[in-house]
């Protein structure tokens, strides 16, 4: 497979470009009271800025008054029935619903003020709200069907390409990105490996999946015909992808792999290769200024990715909504545990969506002796899988719990919300 190197002016992370700075010294300093004041609008003239405590009772209130706004129907926070809206804690909410206390009305004797709801499960696990100014990593140059994903799990989120998977997790560890959008499997061709170990060797946690159509363009500079081609490039995924269908085109063409489709299309733009075609997505055409000769080649319309979402911090399990739960796990007795532990789940009418078995990097050969035949080698496996239940159900803490008594190491993935939008074959995924 050919690396194809960025050109000097892409904004591909890569963290060899990345200088650490030392760290200062810190010298203590003396502690700093800040007052904090609260102000808002004024309805009667009864309202302002009075006393420390008539302060502090307002800040209370508004601080309190966040788990009270997010339940107010949409046509109240969006100003239906009042003019005073502010922005606190980042939600729109009125200023006559936040339940402030009159100072004009205390007089010389405080009253006292309302109650602080207590917060609930809902105010500590929100609705995943995508796409809030977040930037988001992943593998690829623009136009990639990563980038793709990415806009449709997070809309409207600041796109950050990466040349490498791993260089995707570390931006994510090290705070340059918020989230991560990354494959893990496609339809036709199987899992990507690479990332499944990956999600073993980091830390981050899936805090949403994403499926992807893949509607794959054989792209070419303005003005080529397909008789002037002698070779195909794009990702090995897509070339499988689009085998049959390259050969009914007619094209006798040597087909040679390279990172990703858009940076075949991006190759092809910088280097001026007439004689080469790329497979990727139409939005690779438009941004590199190629044209379109082959629309829709891939070889089964059905073709779909599906991306995971991972974030530095899980999200807390819900119930309102299907949910999948993804874990990895290992036995010291080698693959004979594995129907122990999928019993676990048969018995509680959980159902398995994946199961994904890897090399045991650390231990990849397990030796059995024995008297009469001799040593025997066996390979040891880590196990992936995905089954559909929220680790907020007690069917699902129990599965785990008998799982873990069967295993000598259990580690859960993520437990997230399930991608549940329909989809179309036709429907293009760029």
């Amino acid at each position: 497979m050919h690396t194809l190197s960025p050109p000097p002016s892409s904004n591909v992370l890569n963290f060899n470009h990345i200088i650490t700075r030392p760290r200062r010294s810190l010298n203590r300093v003396a502690p700093t009271r800040i007052l904090i004041k609260c102000a808002y609008g004024l309805e009667h003239g009864s309202y302002g800025v009075g006393s420390s405590r008539a302060d502090w009772q307002s800040s209370c209130a508004i601080l309190s008054s966040n788990a009270f706004s997010q339940e107010k129907p949409s046509t109240e926070i969006n100003g239906g029935k009042s003019d005073n809206i502010a922005a606190i804690n980042g939600h729109k909410t009125n200023v006559t619903d936040l339940q402030l206390v009159p100072i004009g009305n205390l007089g010389g004797e405080l009253s006292k003020p309302l109650p602080p709801k207590p917060l609930t499960i809902s105010d500590l696990a929100p609705a995943p709200m995508h796409g809030s100014q977040l930037r988001v990593a992943y593998q690829g140059v623009p136009g990639a069907y990563s980038e793709a994903a990415a806009g449709k799990a997070y809309p409207n989120c600041e796109a950050i390409p990466c040349d490498q998977f791993e260089v995707a997790f570390q931006a994510v560890e090290l705070w340059i990105a918020d989230r991560a959008v990354l494959p893990v499997e496609n339809s036709l061709g199987g899992s990507i490996h690479r990332n499944y170990d990956l999600l073993l060797r980091h830390r981050l946690h899936i805090v949403g999946e994403v499926q992807l159509p893949v509607h794959h363009c054989l792209l070419a500079l303005p003005g080529i015909r397909k008789e002037y081609l002698t070779r195909v490039i794009s990702h090995p995924q897509a070339l499988s992808q689009c085998e049959h269908t390259l050969t009914k085109l007619g094209l006798n063409v040597a087909r040679e792999a390279v990172d990703d489709t858009a940076g075949a299309a991006e190759f092809i733009a910088t280097n001026s290769l007439r004689d080469t075609a790329a497979i990727a997505s139409a939005r690779a055409a438009e941004l590199y200024g190629l044209q379109i000769l082959a629309d829709g080649i891939q070889d089964d319309p059905s073709n779909v990715t599906r991306f995971v979402m991972l974030a530095r911090e899980p999200i807390i399990p819900r119930t309102d909504r299907p949910f999948k739960t993804s874990i990895v796990f290992a036995h010291d007795k080698g693959t004979s545990v594995l129907f122990k532990v999928l019993s676990a789940f048969a018995f509680r009418n959980i159902s398995l969506t994946k199961i994904e078995s890897r090399p045991h990097r650390n231990r990849p050969i397990r030796l059995v002796d024995d008297a009469n035949v001799g040593t025997a080698k066996h390979f040891e496996y880590l196990f992936y899988v995905d089954f559909e239940a929220s680790m907020a159900e007690i069917r699902a803490q129990n599965a785990l719990a008998e799982v873990q008594e069967f295993t000598s190491f259990l580690r859960v993935l993520g437990s997230y919300p399930m991608d549940m939008t329909p989809w179309s074959p036709s429907s293009r995924g760029d």
